[in-house]
C-alpha cells in the first residue's frame, strides 16, 4: 500500500511539475516555431511587415504588440473562418498558439536555451514551380512614392505568343515585397480592350495606368492569376487549366501599400505550360448587383445586407472563390443548397470583412456543386460612423462604383464543367514534391502512406504528411493519396 501510495505521490509531483513548466513557455522552445510559421514569411527585411520578427531580440520587442493583434486576430491575416470551410494556404493560430502567446508575455518573455529553436524555414524566392516555359516583366519600373498612400496600377504586358498553348500555372513574382500587397492578373485577347488599355497608359505620366477597382476595360478573364504575401502559387490538375492565344496581353493589377520612401517595383509573371493538351478550361462567372432582387444602395448611417443567388444548371466543379468589396464591406458568406433546401455546401464565410487582406481563395480539392443547386451570396455593410474604415465622415449614401470609396458587391468563382471522380481530384499549391502522396518516402503510394497521414491526422502545422499543401492533416490529404493509391514513383 505504501509502495503504491509512493507512486501516486511521484505521478501527482511529475504532473505538477509538467504543468508548471508548460505554463512558462520561452522563445527558442514554444515562441519561435509559432512566429516562424506564421508570420516571419511576412516580417523579414525586404518583405511587407512594418517590422522583422526574425529573432529573439526582435520579436520581444514587438511581444505586447503581438499579444494583441493575434488575440483580437487582426494577425496572421487570415479572414475566412476556417472552421467553416477548409481553404488552401490558411493562416491562423489554435487557441493553444495564442494562450503560448499570452503565457509568454505575462511571464516577461524568457528566451530560453538557443538549442531548442527550430531554426527559421527556408523562404522560398521566386521560381517555386521551377523554370517557367514564359518570363514576363513590366516593361519599365513603377516610382511608387513615398508619401504614405495606397496605389492600384495596372501594366500592360503583351504575351507575344504566336500560337496557342494551354496554361497549367501563373507565377507572380514581385521584385519589391516591401510595397507589393498584392496582385492580380487580367487576360484579353480583344483589340478594342487592348487599345482602351494602351490609351489609358499614354495618359498617365507614370509606369502603367491607376485604376482602383478592375483592369479599366473589359477582359475575358479576370482572374488569370494572382498573388498575396505568403501564398504559393496555384498549379491546376492536369487536362485543366488556362489558355493563351496570340496577340493575347496580361493586364497586371498591382496594389501597393503605403511607402514613406519613394520605392521601385518591376513584377515578372512566370507563365507554365501543361505538359497534357486540356480537356477542361477554366471558367469565371461574377456575381454582381445583376444577381440582386433589389437596387445595390446602402444608406447613408445603417447596415444593410445583400443576397444574390445563382441558379446552377449544370454540374460545376469549383476551384476557388473570391468575393469583393470596399471599405464598408462587413461580411461574406457564401454557400450552396438543395432545390429542397436540405443539403447545404459551404463555400466561404469572412465573418469580419478587410478590404486591406482579400485573396483568390482555393479549395484544397475540386468542390462539386450539383445541377439543380443554388449559390447564395450575402454579403453585409456597416455605413454608420462605427465603422472605422468608412471613407465618410460623416456617412454617406454610397452606390456601386470602381473607386475605394465607392462600393462593391462582386463575387467571383472560378470553376470547371464536372466529371465524375472531381471530388478526389486535389488541387496543389506546392508542387516541388518528389512522388505526390509518397509521404512515408517509400517510392510507392501504399498502406504505408496511409497510415502516416493517420497517424498525423489533425495536425496544423508543420505537417510531414501534408499532401495537398494546405498546411494541414486532413481529409483532403487521404483522398488525395487514394486517388493515386498503388502508383510507384
Amino acid at each position: 500500500m505504501l509502495k503504491f501510495k509512493n507512486i501516486v505521490a511521484l505521478a501527482a509531483f511529475i504532473i505538477y511539475a509538467t504543468t508548471s513548466y508548460a505554463q512558462t513557455p520561452t522563445f527558442h522552445l514554444d515562441v519561435a516555431p509559432i512566429i516562424y510559421n506564421n508570420c516571419t514569411k511576412c516580417h523579414r527585411v525586404g518583405e511587407l511587415g512594418p517590422m522583422p520578427l526574425t529573432t529573439y531580440d526582435e520579436v520581444a520587442a514587438n511581444g505586447y504588440y503581438i499579444e494583441y493583434v493575434t488575440q483580437s486576430g487582426y494577425m496572421p491575416p487570415w479572414t475566412p473562418d476556417h472552421n467553416y470551410t477548409t481553404l488552401i494556404g490558411e493562416r491562423f493560430l489554435t487557441e493553444d498558439e495564442k494562450q503560448t502567446l499570452v503565457d509568454w508575455v505575462a511571464a516577461d518573455m524568457p528566451e530560453g536555451n538557443p538549442s531548442d529553436n527550430p531554426g527559421m524555414p527556408d523562404f522560398d524566392i521566386g521560381l517555386q514551380l521551377g523554370n517557367p516555359d514564359l518570363v514576363l516583366t513590366m516593361s519599365e519600373p513603377y516610382l511608387h512614392g513615398g508619401d504614405g498612400l495606397e496605389q492600384y496600377q495596372v501594366f500592360i504586358i503583351p504575351t507575344g505568343i504566336t500560337e496557342t498553348v494551354d496554361i497549367l500555372a501563373v507565377e507572380i513574382i514581385p521584385s519589391n515585397n516591401a510595397i507589393a500587397h498584392h496582385g492580380l492578373i487580367g487576360y484579353t485577347s480583344n483589340s478594342a480592350s487592348i487599345n482602351a488599355a494602351i490609351a489609358l497608359d499614354n495618359a498617365d505620366p507614370a509606369a502603367g495606368y491607376e485604376s482602383f477597382g478592375d483592369y479599366g476595360v473589359p477582359v475575358e478573364d479576370r482572374l488569370f492569376g494572382g498573388w498575396v504575401p505568403g501564398s504559393l502559387p496555384l498549379m491546376f490538375p492536369p487536362t485543366i487549366g488556362k489558355i493563351m492565344e496570340p496577340g493575347s496581353e496580361l493586364l497586371l493589377q498591382m496594389h501597393y501599400g503605403p511607402a514613406y520612401q519613394d520605392e521601385l517595383d518591376q513584377t515578372t509573371i512566370n507563365i507554365y505550360f501543361a505538359d497534357v493538351p486540356l480537356e477542361r478550361e477554366i471558367e469565371t462567372y461574377i456575381v454582381t448587383p445583376a444577381n440582386l432582387s433589389v437596387p445595390f444602395y446602402i444608406p447613408a448611417n445603417e447596415i444593410v445586407s445583400f443576397h444574390g443567388t445563382v441558379y446552377v444548371e449544370d454540374d460545376i466543379s469549383i476551384i476557388s472563390t473570391i468575393p469583393h468589396s470596399h471599405l464598408v464591406g462587413k461580411s461574406w458568406l457564401v454557400f450552396a443548397t438543395s432545390p429542397d433546401n436540405q443539403d447545404t455546401i459551404p463555400m466561404i464565410s469572412i465573418p469580419n470583412w478587410d478590404f486591406h487582406w482579400q485573396g483568390i481563395f482555393t479549395y484544397p480539392s475540386l468542390l462539386h456543386i450539383p445541377g439543380g443547386y443554388t449559390v447564395h451570396a450575402i454579403a453585409e455593410y456597416d455605413n454608420t460612423s462605427s465603422n472605422t474604415f468608412n471613407p465618410n465622415n460623416p456617412p454617406q449614401p454610397m452606390w456601386f462604383g470602381d473607386f475605394t470609396t465607392d462600393e462593391m458587391y462582386v463575387l467571383f468563382f472560378q470553376f470547371v464543367e464536372y466529371l465524375p471522380g472531381d471530388e478526389y481530384i486535389s488541387i496543389i499549391s506546392d508542387p516541388i514534391v518528389g512522388c505526390l502522396g509518397d509521404v512515408a518516402t517509400n517510392g510507392s503510394i501504399d498502406i504505408s502512406d496511409i497510415l502516416l497521414i493517420l497517424s498525423q491526422y489533425g495536425c496544423l502545422s508543420e505537417c510531414e504528411a501534408d499532401v495537398d499543401g494546405d498546411g494541414a492533416v486532413s481529409i483532403s490529404d487521404v483522398l488525395a493519396v487514394l486517388a493515386v493509391f498503388g502508383e510507384t514513383c
